[in-house]
């Protein structure tokens, strides 16, 4: 299977490294692209996470997730608090251990499809105000469960994917993420952060983030030369990563007494391969 060929390495501090080996003619490489699943929130659509879990298991899909995995909005300290949305399970009287602890029950059964994981901002939080790491908690419970490929990222860096052909020729493309910044605007949904972006972003094939819970993609055309000098064109694709919580279906809360708009739920679906030129390419779609 073509996971099971996937090394992960971590060379620096906000840089990954997957490297595939390509097998036959008819190779591909599945990821499934996540972020702000806010698992532990009561109105997390706990079906959709499976449906797609399951659907990973089938393609032997790498499960990249981008942060807000868990909500954590519950505890102590944290004005958004609301007992309402707080699962039964997590009432205990240790609720930050409870929550990684079902967390980690939640996705074991896909554990070996997991491979990188990094900080939202609900994890952060909870890092300043109790000085624990949830994410490290998290990655730790799943390398235990049997997720031996899973490595924790940074808030924000980059994924170098390099596809390994005949043994020896390797092709590469370079994906740029972070959780995410800003509140996406009613009218722009984020998207007027592409064009920033690509301008600091220049080495990357596709850019990704969450944080907003919207749900869209954007290509940039780029016009390129190449190291002999040829004049080529590319793209840099942009991927906004909706979520897994239903907020404005209830009617009230926090989000509904500042206004929150209904949000797309969902994640993407990328599927790399190796194009007529021999080169690491890949497509998209909308894990609905």
């Amino acid at each position: 299977m073509a996971l099971a060929d996937i090394k992960i390495n971590q060379p620096h501090q906000g840089s990954t490294t997957i490297d595939m080996m390509v097998k036959g003619s008819s190779w591909e490489q599945w990821f499934l692209i996540t972020s702000d699943r806010h698992h532990d929130n009561a109105l997390t659509d706990w079906d959709l996470e499976k449906k797609h879990l399951k659907e990973a298991v089938e393609r032997d899909a790498g499960i990249l997730d981008f942060g807000d995995l868990m909500c954590l909005m519950q505890g102590k300290w944290d004005s958004r608090a609301d007992m309402s949305q707080c699962r039964p399970e997590h009432q205990d009287g240790r609720y930050l251990d409870s929550v990684v602890e079902t967390a980690v029950d939640f996705y074991t059964p896909e554990a070996k499809n997991w491979i990188f994981v990094s900080p939202g901002n609900h994890e952060t939080s909870v890092l300043r105000r109790h000085e624990t790491d949830m994410t490290a908690r998290f990655v730790e419970g799943m390398q235990r469960a049997g997720a031996k490929k899973l490595v924790q990222g940074t808030y924000a860096g980059f994924i170098r994917f390099s596809a390994k052909m005949d043994g020896r020729h390797s092709t590469r493309l370079v994906m740029g993420y972070t959780h995410g910044y800003g509140g996406g605007g009613p009218v722009t949904k984020g998207v007027i952060q592409t064009n920033r972006q690509a301008t600091y972003l220049p080495d990357c094939n596709i850019v990704v983030s969450g944080h907003v819970h919207e749900q869209w993609s954007m290509n940039i055309a780029r016009s390129r030369l190449s190291h002999v000098g040829k004049p080529y064109t590319d793209r840099q694709l942009h991927l906004k990563m909706g979520g897994y919580k239903r907020e404005f279906e209830h009617y009230e809360g926090w989000a509904t007494e500042r206004g929150h708009p209904p949000k797309p739920l969902g994640a993407w679906w990328i599927r790399m391969y190796i194009n007529s030129d021999k080169r690491l390419d890949f497509d998209v779609q909308e894990a609905k």
